[in-house]
């Protein structure tokens, strides 16, 4: 097992003990904390990488709807912006074609005529887009995908690791109590919606911001901006000038303390840089799960062509009569 691995792990069990135990503190230091500091580095190594569009001027309107996006106080709206935004980037980063682009605006459009017709369908995808979607859905494309293209069984079992902490913090949710009452508060005021939204989603009434939703929360997004940490030796996104790195450290560090200094306005601005964060990603995510559908496409069909080898008759080898019979003169 390679170092990087066994610090990957190390780092996942760290987060899903601390999720078990200060869920609450945990999920609100580290979307204030850990958070500006993921979403100015990985800003700077989209950008480095032309944010993976044909034009970086897309970045730009990009920037300008997540900022505006953070002032719509509509739900529905908000989450047409969020659908809107990650239909085009998958267009303009992961269709090869203009046929396929076209398709997936078809199905684009169709499915938010389903959403538009059942009500509340849109302000469901503006609430776990940018939260359960983006930090733990893209995180497991991301993982799979790595493990996939290294062929690594380690790295296989840290995305099975993963899934079992899910598993675990779902069916054997913590009893951990509010240590910090205004962190509690703050969580709320930042995640109450979600589990309204997954409600909605699942048909299954009643659900909340409790200690099994904040456990979740919490892990899956400690466990997001720790990954991102992680990666420095794979993708490289620390290998920038020392002073963009400066500015990036000094950003961050002004962002937290925004937070703490005034709520109301810390909140509104991570809030801008958090979207801002993930609308620069979608074209990387919609990359990576073409990327992801096209490497299970291929291990289906070596499986089918394996089965179709193993199944096929095997050609009879000559009786030894008849092999001695073509020696004879």
């Amino acid at each position: 097992m390679r170092t990087n691995d066994v610090t990957h792990l190390g780092l996942m069990l760290l987060a899903f003990a601390a999720a078990y135990l200060v869920p609450f503190e945990l999920l609100l230091l580290a979307y204030v904390v850990l958070g500006p500091a993921h979403y100015f580095t990985e800003i700077s190594w989209l950008h480095d990488r032309s944010y993976f569009l044909p034009h970086r001027g897309i970045a730009v309107a990009l920037i300008v709807l997540a900022i505006a996006a953070a002032l719509i106080d509509n739900a529905a709206w908000f989450g047409f912006a969020m659908w809107a935004a990650l239909i085009v980037c998958a267009m303009l980063a992961a269709t090869k074609s203009a046929v396929e682009s076209m398709l997936l605006f078809m199905v684009a459009i169709a499915l938010a005529a389903m959403m538009y017709e059942s009500g509340s369908s849109f302000a469901v995808v503006g609430i776990l887009i940018p939260t359960l979607v983006h930090v733990s859905l893209f995180t497991l494309v991301f993982m799979t995908l790595g493990a996939y293209r290294a062929g690594s069984p380690v790295q296989a079992m840290l995305v099975v690791a993963y899934l079992i902490a899910v598993a675990v913090i779902l069916f054997a949710p913590p009893t951990a109590e509010v240590r910090i009452a205004s962190f509690a508060l703050a969580a709320k005021n930042y995640f109450g919606n979600v589990g309204p939204a997954l409600s909605r989603l699942f048909g299954i009434p009643g659900l909340k911001l409790d200690t099994r939703l904040t456990s979740l929360l919490a892990f899956v997004y400690t466990y997001h901006y720790l990954n991102w940490f992680i990666k420095a030796d794979v993708i490289r996104w620390a290998d920038i000038p020392r002073s963009r790195l400066a500015l990036v450290g000094a950003a961050s560090a002004a962002s937290t303390a925004l937070y703490f200094y005034n709520y109301a306005f810390g909140f509104t601005f991570l809030l801008a840089l958090s979207l801002t964060h993930i609308l620069l990603e979608f074209p990387l995510n919609s990359l990576a799960l073409r990327q992801l559908g096209a490497a299970m496409g291929d291990g289906v069909r070596g499986i089918a062509g394996l089965r179709t080898a193993t199944a096929a008759p095997r050609p009879r080898g000559a009786s030894p009569k008849a092999a001695e019979r073509r020696k004879q003169p």
